[in-house]
C-alpha cells in the first residue's frame, strides 16, 4: 500500500481504508437501490452514480486546486519549495508529484490526486510565508506520507457518495414539499407516494450520515499516520509539532470569510480552517470531536512527543 520505501505502511491506516471501502460498497448498493426508486432508469442510475464518482475521482486534484485557487509551479517559480520536495522525495525514496501553490493568506498544505502518479503536494502562500524551511519540510513531509499510503483516493471516492446523499435528500425534500401532493391527487394512490417519497428521503438522509462520519473517522486516523510517518522521515517530531502549533495559531488571524471558503477542504488539509473544540484538559469525548476532520491539537502534540522521546532514547 506504499510507493515509498522509507515510508513504510501502517498496518491501522491500511484496514481502516479496507473497512471503510467495504461499507461504502453497501452504501453505494443501498443508495443505487433508492435512484432506482427515483428514477426507475438504468441510464440515469449509472450517469448520477459513476458518471460524478468518476468526475470526482479522475480530476480530484483539479478541483482541489481550481477550488483553493492552486496553481502548478516549476522549479524556476517556487525553487524554495522545489528543493524542500525535492529532497523529502530522496529522502524517502519515492517519486516526486506535482508540485502547486494556492494564492491564499490561510497557512495549509494538502495532496491530492487519484493515485501517486497523478498525486499534487500543494502548499499555500501564507504557509510558506509564516514557516521556517525546517518547519516546511515537516509539513511537506506529512503531506507525501500521504501519497505514499494512498489514502487521498479513498477519502475522494467517500466523499463524493456524501455529496450524491445529499444532492437526493434535497430533491427528495423539495419533490415532497412541492410536488408529492399535486402528482397524488391524480391517481389513488397518492399516500402510498408520499409515504415512499418519505422513505427514500429519510433511506437518503442515513446514507449521508454514515458515509459523513466514516469519512470523518478515517480522516482522523489517516492525519495521524502521515504524522507519525512524516516525523520518522524526516527525524525530528519537534520540527512537526513546532509547525502543527504555529499553523494553529496563525489560523486565528485569517479572515472568517477566508476560512468558510476553505472549510469544504478541511478533511484534505494539514489542519483544518477552523478552531477545533476540545473537551476538558484538551480531552475527553466531545460532540465537536466526533465530527471533526482531524484530531485534537493536543492529541497530535502528544504523539509527536512520544515519537520523540522514542527516537531519542539511547540505542
Amino acid at each position: 500500500m506504499t510507493t515509498a520505501s522509507r515510508i513504510p505502511a501502517d498496518k491501522g491506516l491500511t484496514t481502516r481504508m479496507f473497512l471503510t471501502g467495504l461499507f461504502l460498497v453497501v452504501l453505494y448498493g443501498v443508495f443505487g437501490a433508492i435512484l432506482w426508486e427515483v428514477f426507475k432508469s438504468f441510464v440515469v442510475l449509472f450517469v448520477i452514480i459513476f458518471g460524478l464518482l468518476f468526475l470526482q475521482y479522475w480530476f480530484s486534484d483539479k478541483i482541489a486546486l481550481w477550488g483553493m485557487r492552486g496553481r502548478i509551479v516549476t522549479p524556476e517559480q517556487a525553487p524554495q519549495l522545489h528543493g524542500a520536495i525535492d529532497r523529502l522525495c530522496a529522502l524517502a525514496d519515492m517519486p516526486k508529484p506535482r508540485v502547486a501553490i494556492a494564492n491564499t493568506d490561510m497557512p495549509n498544505a494538502f495532496a491530492t490526486g487519484r493515485s501517486p502518479k497523478a498525486a499534487v503536494v500543494c502548499a499555500t502562500s501564507g504557509l510558506l510565508r509564516r514557516l521556517d524551511e525546517p518547519e516546511l519540510e515537516a509539513v511537506l513531509a506529512h503531506e507525501l506520507s500521504h501519497v505514499a499510503h494512498r489514502d487521498v483516493a479513498v477519502m475522494t471516492i467517500a466523499s463524493s457518495l456524501g455529496v450524491l446523499a445529499g444532492l437526493i435528500t434535497r430533491v427528495m425534500f423539495w419533490s415532497t414539499m412541492f410536488g408529492g401532493g399535486g402528482r397524488g391527487s391524480r391517481n389513488q394512490g397518492a399516500g402510498q407516494i408520499v409515504v415512499l417519497e418519505m422513505m427514500i428521503m429519510l433511506v437518503s438522509i442515513i446514507v449521508y450520515a454514515i458515509s459523513f462520519l466514516l469519512t470523518r473517522a478515517l480522516s482522523r486516523y489517516r492525519e495521524l499516520a502521515a504524522d507519525r510517518s512524516g516525523a520518522i522521515l524526516i527525524g525530528r517530531p519537534s520540527l512537526l509539532a513546532s509547525a502543527l502549533v504555529k499553523i494553529t495559531g496563525e489560523m486565528g488571524r485569517i479572515p472568517t470569510r477566508d476560512l468558510r471558503h476553505a472549510e469544504p477542504f478541511n478533511a484534505f488539509f494539514f489542519t483544518p480552517a477552523v478552531t477545533q473544540q476540545r473537551g476538558p484538559n484538551g480531552g475527553g469525548f466531545t460532540l465537536s470531536a466526533l465530527f471533526s476532520t482531524h484530531p485534537t491539537l493536543e492529541r497530535r502534540l502528544a504523539q509527536l512527543s512520544e515519537l520523540e522521546a522514542q527516537l531519542n532514547q539511547p540505542r
